[in-house]
């Protein structure tokens, strides 16, 4: 097991030694890495970074790091326009998404500002998704917005097991869309969800999920750490349920991992709120419940307790068989062998972290 670790100076990669984590080497160093992903198909690696002279560039590697290459960039059409008179160029490369099986070079790719991608040969070109960039509801300001950013940003995508042409994505801002037709339309799905911070908080459109993961053994049960707070569906997305610990600190954050086989696992990382980025008590703790959201419990031990200023950024948050890891903006890095009962911290010294993923 392997573990990739991407932050504003380069991807560290972990790897289980006798006795603990060690560093196996550093890649791209000093370079911002904005995306991590490994391929479960073909365990290729790939990494987007954000070169602050260059833009934005994707690498991928079929040989656990070994050795790089690089793909063309996607590109929004000539004439696509963010906004009226605004023209649309790719400002980040958010994450991707493997299509499923019988998709064998199927790659889905979420970009900011909003527009989905689709490469039928692992990656080599990419193509915007037309059908979701020209919906009606991204063409309206009060619908799709920044959050944080400047501009609206697709940073989940997921793809239904069962039925490979069944797809997911959550835009911040904006909500969850859903295809059921590999992408030749698109309808949002967020009902029960909150947007507290709109005139109207029960709006179609207009919601800040921060991350969504669905359960690969029951796909139709599906997590997000939302804005608003924590939110879970167990059909598919019709409804969502708030699941948010009103009177414990499993509410606001961005980090988000769940348990593939057991449907009621989920882990958060809570942070104050959007106004104060910072661990409550300034305690840093994990939540974890059991029973899909009906209770949350606090873990602490082995995380600091004390004027602690770290949080956990949406894709900094990984779990794999008993192994949980997440990075903080402060560039600290911690690890639980025993699904999040306890943590040690393997780097106090890292960039600040904006991905972590197993391999």
């Amino acid at each position: 097991m392997k573990l990739l670790v991407g932050t504003s100076k380069g991807l560290i990669v972990y790897h289980r030694a006798v006795a603990s984590w060690k560093i196996e080497k550093a890649h791209f160093i000093g370079m911002p890495i904005s995306m991590v992903y490994t391929d479960p198909r073909t365990n290729t690696w790939w990494v987007g970074l954000a070169h602050r002279h260059w833009g934005q560039k994707l690498h991928y590697s079929q040989d656990e790091g070994r050795s790089w290459q690089v793909v063309p960039m996607p590109k929004y059409p000539a004439g696509a326009e963010y906004r009226p008179g605004k023209p649309a160029t790719l400002k980040k490369v958010w994450c991707m998404q493997q299509a499923g099986p019988g998709r064998p070079g199927g790659l889905w790719l979420g970009t900011e500002p909003g527009g989905l991608f689709y490469s039928e040969d692992n990656g080599q070109h990419f193509e915007l998704v037309e059908s979701l960039w020209n919906h009606p509801s991204r063409l309206d300001e009060n619908q799709w917005f920044g959050a944080g950013r400047d501009y609206p940003f697709i940073h989940s995508i997921v793809v239904d097991p069962r039925d490979e042409n069944h797809v997911y994505i959550a835009v911040s801002c904006a909500g969850v869309f859903e295809t059921t037709d590999g992408g030749t339309s698109w309808a949002p799905c967020n009902t029960g969800l909150v947007a507290a911070y709109l005139p109207n908080p029960d709006v179609e459109v207009g919601h800040d999920p921060h991350l969504m993961l669905a359960c690969r053994a029951y796909p139709d049960v599906i997590w997000q750490q939302n804005h608003c707070g924590i939110f879970r569906t167990a059909n598919g997305g019709q409804n969502w349920d708030n699941v948010t610990d009103k009177n414990g600190l499993a509410d606001y954050g961005f980090a988000l991992a769940i348990d593939h086989e057991d449907p009621d696992k989920a882990w958060v990382i809570p942070a104050v709120s959007d106004e104060m980025r910072v661990a409550p008590d300034l305690a840093l703790c994990v939540c974890r419940t059991e029973n899909g959201g009906r209770s949350w419990q606090a873990l602490r031990r082995g995380l600091p307790q004390d004027h602690c200023f770290d949080i956990v950024f949406r894709h900094s948050l990984a779990k794999q068989h008993n192994v949980l890891a997440f990075g903080t903006t402060t560039g600290n890095l911690y690890l639980s062998e025993d699904y999040g009962d306890s943590w040690s911290c393997v780097s106090s010294h890292l960039a600040r972290v904006d991905a972590v993923t197993f391999s």
